[in-house]
């Protein structure tokens, strides 16, 4: 079994419809933690929030979709881009942090696992298809790669169905400045077990994870409205920003270089980092120390694709639908060719931090 290589052989996406720019979040006030109104204009926070993050703009699901509706559309595009039957799928894995959220309603539905409901959407009958969910905050969809590596390295599977999908757009506060990087997503593969001949040199190469829970535990959070005499029984996803980013620029490019590392590639022959699409100047940031770690100077071309501007930060869908763009040649300046080395990596919720050194 030793000799069994873990290869990406389909990807699909789903980008919601509703599209939300930053005027857009101009018209109305909005409020610190310690609930009085910010008086620097909305317009103004507005500008100086897309100078910080790189968002321009967001998508919203539409109202007739949930989560697990738009995890199962991305499924059905990575399917047929593998050209697989899914009656031969043997794990549905799916990675979220809110299950699904009905809009108008701020109450999570995760039962049955959304990955039980992708299955039943996508009518697979087999009983040896098995459907799991697993929440580890942004990172998930990575995760969930390196889950399916591990079972199709132990012999127990030999197609998974790796998902995240996000509907962030129903658990923020309107009110608060963070409201404004998130957005909804939905990104998928096929992960297959092929032998050495099959994949050629293609596969995963290497993993590396990272959790670190005690003060770190609560930089993302459910917490209550800012806005003065809201009902505090309801909760949104909340953020700590500054601890966010000086914990991922610590932490993410020691666990980029660990995984560069295990994986035997030299940083020159890195084709491309996907990562996490949290923060236009987190990112850059991150790709700097990692690059400053492995005793370079310069970021090579094209070597950071970057989604945020127009799609935000979805969470567990960013890097799948990334790839997914890039893959399909939806992002005019970047390729991918047989043989190219990349990176996927990611930090949230936990925190945690994941990266996976893959050979195309």
């Amino acid at each position: 079994m030793h000799h069994i290589r873990t290869v990406i052989t389909g990807t699909g996406s789903y980008i919601p419809t509703e599209m939300k720019t930053n005027r857009d979040f101009a018209a109305h006030d909005f409020y610190g933690e310690d609930h009085h109104r910010i008086e620097v204009p909305p317009h103004i926070v507005a500008e100086k929030f897309k100078a910080i993050t790189g968002i321009e703009e967001r998508r919203y699901a539409s109202p007739d979709l949930n989560t697990s509706d738009l995890a199962c559309i991305a499924a059905e595009r990575a399917i047929a881009d593998a050209g697989i039957d899914a009656e031969t799928i043997d794990q549905i894995i799916v990675a979220h942090n809110f299950g699904n959220v009905l809009k108008h309603t701020i109450q999570t539905d995760a039962m049955p696992a959304l990955a039980s409901r992708v299955k039943h959407k996508l009518g697979i009958k087999n009983p040896h298809c098995i459907p799991y969910d697993i929440l580890f905050g942004c990172p998930g969809w990575v995760q969930g790669v390196i889950q399916a590596d591990a079972f199709i390295k132990a012999g127990i599977a030999k197609t998974c169905l790796v998902i995240g999908a996000e509907t962030l757009s129903r658990v923020i506060d309107v009110y608060d400045r963070d409201s404004m990087i998130f957005s909804d997503g939905a990104g998928a593969c096929i992960v297959q077990a092929k032998t050495e001949e099959e994949a050629g040199n293609s596969g995963v190469l290497s993993t590396a994870v990272q959790a670190h829970c005690m003060e770190e535990l609560d930089y993302l959070y459910m917490g209550k409205s800012f806005f003065p005499g809201s009902d505090t029984r309801i909760r949104y996803i909340k953020m700590k920003g500054r601890k966010v980013y000086e914990y991922a620029m610590k932490y993410v490019p020691v666990a980029m270089k660990d995984c560069l590392d295990r994986s035997g590639i030299d940083i020159k022959d890195l084709k491309k980092v996907f990562l996490h699409q949290a923060n236009e100047k987190m990112d850059e940031g991150i790709t700097q120390r990692l690059l400053k770690l492995c005793g370079l100077e310069t970021l090579p071309p094209h070597f950071m694709p970057m989604s945020i501007h127009k799609l935000g930060n979805s969470s567990v869908a960013t890097i799948p639908t990334l790839f997914d763009l890039v893959k399909k040649q939806q992002m005019p300046e970047h390729e991918l060719h047989k043989g190219d080395v990349i990176m996927f990596a990611s930090v949230g919720a936990g925190m945690n931090i994941n990266a996976v050194c893959y050979r195309m």
